[in-house]
């Protein structure tokens, strides 16, 4: 059986709740021709009669009962949908948002705040690699990602929030600075999703001789966890490389230094979400979050 036609099954709802073909047209603006011929095209498609006839009167047959069941459920769900739609409240739903893990450690306090303000707000904020972030708002898993480029995708639309700076953390007077890069090699680098990225750029700009691309740089140790990257570091074993965001809400700050280098890194954010889509109320509320906590001063505008 092919959907079934949505104007036929209201008008039988409608028969059925008046009773009568006459009221049926008057309250659906139809003729009772066309009610009758509304009935007879839902029973073809049904391939079952859908009414039991007694002099002027009718009353549903079995099949007549299901389809008017459907129906009621059908305008009920309708009706659900619009007023959700015409609610769109700011303080209910869900939102997912991906982002580089030291920015989620810097949002996630004041993400924390808006859903004790609206407990029916859910937040879903989860750490990922760039290459993660983008793919996933592309394919609808997130509502909004933070990147730390442009990137220029047709089916996204980016906004500039300002810059971070790139910083190379080691251990607190563990070593002269500036660090040479020497120094560094041999107390090791403590690695991370995104560090071997954060290396080769870095490194290129301030290590231009020494350095010969990430995948030869001593590892000491891997860390997945945000918020563990900068204990090994904390505890005089190795260094690192992450946005000031990851090094200044660590709770051991005390223990680290973020060491000078000729030449400073930093990092476009950029929060991006799907090209063409209306966003509803509680996304543009956190969106308008993660501005404010990005300390956006630019005035480079939405593409």
């Amino acid at each position: 059986m092919n959907v079934i036609n949505a104007q036929w099954l209201e008008s039988f709802v409608v028969l059925c709740e008046t009773g009568h073909f006459t009221r049926a047209a008057t309250r659906l603006g139809m003729t009772q021709p066309g009610v009758s011929q509304h009935l007879k095209k839902l029973e073809q498609q049904i391939g079952e009669p859908l009414i039991s006839r007694d002099g002027k009167g009718f009353s549903p047959t079995p099949a007549g009962e299901s389809v008017l069941a459907f129906g009621r459920e059908r305008r009920a769900a309708e009706r659900n949908l619009r007023e959700t739609l015409l609610r769109d409240d700011p303080a209910a739903g869900e939102v997912a948002i991906a982002c580089s893990g030291s920015f989620a450690m810097q949002v996630y306090p004041h993400i924390l705040a808006v859903m004790q303000e609206s407990p029916d707000l859910a937040v879903r904020l989860e750490a990922a690699p760039q290459d993660s972030v983008l793919a996933g708002v592309v394919d609808g898993r997130f509502d909004l990602g933070i990147a730390d480029h442009d990137p220029h995708h047709l089916r996204l639309d980016a906004r500039h929030l300002g810059q971070e700076e790139l910083c190379l953390v080691v251990p607190r007077g563990a070593m002269a600075l500036p660090a040479s890069f020497a120094t560094l090699d041999q107390l090791g680098f403590v690695a991370h999703p995104d560090g071997m990225a954060y290396a080769d750029e870095l490194f290129a700009m301030n290590f231009p001789e020494e350095f010969r691309g990430s995948e030869r740089l001593h590892v000491r140790t891997y860390v997945n966890q945000i918020s563990q990257i900068p204990s090994p570091v904390a505890s005089g074993i190795g260094y690192t490389i992450l946005p000031r965001s990851g090094v200044d809400s660590y709770p051991g700050r005390d223990r680290l230094d973020i060491a000078s280098l000729p030449h400073r890194l930093d990092h476009d954010l950029w929060m991006i979400s799907r090209r063409g889509r209306l966003l509803p109320a509680r996304v543009q509320r956190l969106a308008a979050l993660l501005q404010s906590v990005s300390g956006d001063n630019d005035t480079v505008p939405a593409r």
